[in-house]
């Protein structure tokens, strides 16, 4: 048996990450889910083989991050084809290792990387109120 998420359940974890976020709707963009920001901006997409034998998803990220991950982790992290160019992120899912921890944190990153400033303070503030709270 294999230790690998399936897709649906892989899907059904990055959605929960992704509408977590401030103003975040969900719909089909080129037959995948997507995840943007007050509707309009894509900051995440799933691809489901897309053009690839790859299962994971692709993501806006900070400058220079794609390079480098890509570059250190070539196993894990992709350049997506057609958004690759704009420093995008490809994060393969179909691995029996995944950090979902990590993958929250680069999904906050690609919408702290796309949401306009006043929506990443929002976030930046739910944050902080969640970490000051005690366990």
């Amino acid at each position: 048996m294999s230790d690998r998420p399936s897709a649906p359940d892989a899907i059904e974890q990055l959605r929960a990450l992704c509408l977590a976020l401030p103003q975040v709707t969900e719909r089909l963009s080129h037959g995948e889910p997507t995840w943007f920001v007050r509707g309009k901006k894509t900051f995440v997409m799933a691809s489901d083989h897309h053009h690839d034998d790859r299962f994971g998803f692709w993501c806006a990220a900070p400058d220079g991050v794609q390079v480098e991950l890509v570059e250190t982790e070539p196993d894990r992290f992709f350049r997506p084809p057609y958004v690759g160019h704009r420093g995008w992120l490809g994060v393969h899912l179909d691995r029996a290792d995944v950090d979902w921890d990590e993958i929250g944190e680069i999904v906050t990153e690609a919408y702290r990387v796309i949401a306009p400033p006043k929506l990443v303070a929002e976030l930046t503030a739910q944050l902080e109120a969640a970490a000051a709270i005690p366990d």
